[in-house]
């Protein structure tokens, strides 16, 4: 099948060749017969499916021409990258169409946002906290509204945003078309579908909570205290000494963890970065832009990067640290494998951890290898003096080779039992 097979018109098809694209994904030939057809459609894919422009296409085609000020288009998403990432997409595959394409969202200056839905917008992408301030202050309407996304859903609900949701819904006309796309299927999830949807057409491309094919995953265990210099290992060699890595997006807990991870790597001699919700909207495109340019080999982030991150051809994921929640696993590990492209995920679990690991391969219902733990150098490095603080010393080329004044080395050697348990 051929995306010219699908009903799109030649504008849209000019501009989905440009992007060198001819044929379309699993979801995509799903959802954009269904959505042309104007019924509600509830649809489950996995992260990297393709599943943007899955609505992004029939929706800018369902719209025709520009018309009027108020937004015709509401798709709401959880995150400002998501957000971001969605309204590059309509204008990209809009751009020889004169639809006009607005995108809102919190951590930034409103102005700039109140500007251009004065000047007009055909497509709406948000992020739900920004719309309803802007709706409250009066400068959005949102009574033109004729089609409705809810995208990555479920991660809008383990967000907290269902209230804000709901209010949402309720401003907006009811002779409407709804579209919901969620990864995963949760009890409120189906509440919250059965609410918003009228007879949907359901589209699910892959299993309920399982992994793309394409990631290998792997597991080390190792202690909490150590995980940071098997990291470092790890970029230096690989996971089976093939060599160093270049590039892996590393998520942590914390906003703090991420931080402290990253000045960690800094300090062993790899270039890294920590994005998540405390930094400014402009710190986060810097670093995802480095990380994007090679320009640093470790983006370490927390859950808010762990969907709506276009990284093209991303080699690995790291779960520094394994998440609470077994579904964030697999948002998290489809950061790699996107777009045909193969990837692997690797995960360091400590000891309190193993539960944790159990309860993800009960999830995906698959194991996830474990692999032996190779032995590494450990590098304790004193603590800079305090009252110098922005004096740091030069970090060392390599961790474990040269180090800094006062530190000491060591060697980690996994156990017998720790061997033959993995």
């Amino acid at each position: 099948m051929q995306f010219s097979d699908l009903g799109l018109q030649p504008e849209l098809l000019r501009a989905v060749a440009e992007k060198g694209y001819d044929t379309p994904t699993p979801i995509q030939a799903k959802a954009i017969p269904a959505v042309l057809s104007g019924r509600d459609v509830l649809a489950g894919a996995q992260t990297g499916t393709g599943k943007t422009a899955g609505f992004v296409l029939p929706l800018i085609q369902k719209l025709g021409a520009a018309a009027g000020r108020a937004p015709r288009v509401l798709v709401l998403s959880p995150t400002r990258e998501l957000t971001a990432q969605i309204a590059e997409n309509a204008r990209t595959y809009g751009r020889y169409t004169n639809l006009r394409t607005v995108v809102i969202f919190g951590g930034v200056s409103e102005r700039p946002q109140i500007d251009a839905l004065r000047r007009g917008c055909d497509l709406l992408i948000a992020t739900p906290g920004r719309l309803l301030d802007l709706v409250e202050q009066g400068v959005l309407d949102l009574s033109d509204v004729r089609h409705v996304v809810l995208d990555e859903a479920d991660r809008m609900l383990d967000m907290g945003f269902i209230h804000a949701i709901k209010r949402i819904l309720k401003m907006l006309p009811q002779d409407r078309q709804n579209l919901m796309f969620s990864a995963t299927y949760s009890d409120d999830i189906r509440d919250l579908a059965a609410r918003m949807l009228r007879n949907p057409i359901t589209i699910e491309v892959a299993p309920r909570n399982t992994t793309a094919e394409r990631v290998a995953q792997v597991a080390f265990r190792v202690p909490k205290e150590s995980k940071r210099h098997l990291l470092v290992h790890l970029f230096q060699n690989g996971v089976t000494d093939e060599g160093p890595w270049f590039q892996a997006l590393v998520f942590t807990r914390t906003k703090h963890g991420a931080n402290r991870l990253a000045q960690q790597l800094e300090a062993a001699g790899i270039r890294a970065a920590a994005i998540h919700g405390n930094k400014s909207q402009a710190a986060r495109v810097r670093a995802l832009e480095d990380f994007k340019a090679g320009r640093i080999a470790a983006l370490v982030a927390t859950e808010v990067a762990s969907r709506g991150l276009d990284i093209k051809e991303l080699p690995q994921v790291v779960n520094y640290e394994l998440p609470n929640v077994p579904e964030d696993y697999v948002h998290r590990i489809g950061r790699t494998a996107r777009a045909g492209s193969t990837g692997r995920a690797v995960s360091l679990v400590a000891p309190d951890e193993a539960g944790l690991l159990r309860d993800i391969e009960r999830t995906m219902r698959q194991s996830v290898p474990v692999l032996p733990t190779p032995a590494f150098t450990i590098v304790e490095v004193s603590r800079p003096n305090v009252s110098q603080p922005n004096r740091a010393a030069p970090a060392p080329r390599r961790a474990g080779h040269g180090g800094r004044p006062g530190s000491r080395s060591r060697r980690f050697e996994p156990s017998r039992r720790s061997r033959s348990a993995s």
